[in-house]
């Protein structure tokens, strides 16, 4: 199953996708600037894309959204990190608060 709705986060709208896989979910949150996935984002590969700037981070071992929102990034492109200010061990709500 894919579920998209909208979201809020202290008056900052973003759209959160979740797909249901066997064994595990894809969750996403993003907005026109950035985004904030589950483990399965590979930043290194997003990073090897130096002609973007993709703003994004991943966060590991979350299962729901609310998760993703609250549990440290555990890596975040180059990009995010010169833009926006994003760094590793941020929770996915503060990164998302800087777009």
């Amino acid at each position: 199953m894919v579920d998209v709705k909208p979201l809020w986060v202290e008056n900052k709208p973003f759209t959160v996708v979740q797909v249901d896989l066997p064994e595990t979910n894809l969750l996403v949150i993003s907005n026109d600037k950035g985004y904030i996935m589950c483990g399965a984002l590979d930043v290194d590969i997003l990073d090897g894309k130096t002609e973007r700037q993709i703003i994004a981070g991943r966060a590991v071992g979350v299962r729901t959204i609310e998760q993703l929102l609250n549990a440290p990034l555990q890596k975040v492109t180059r990009a995010a990190k010169e833009h926006y200010g994003w760094k590793e061990g941020m929770t996915g709500r503060e990164a998302l608060l800087k777009l």
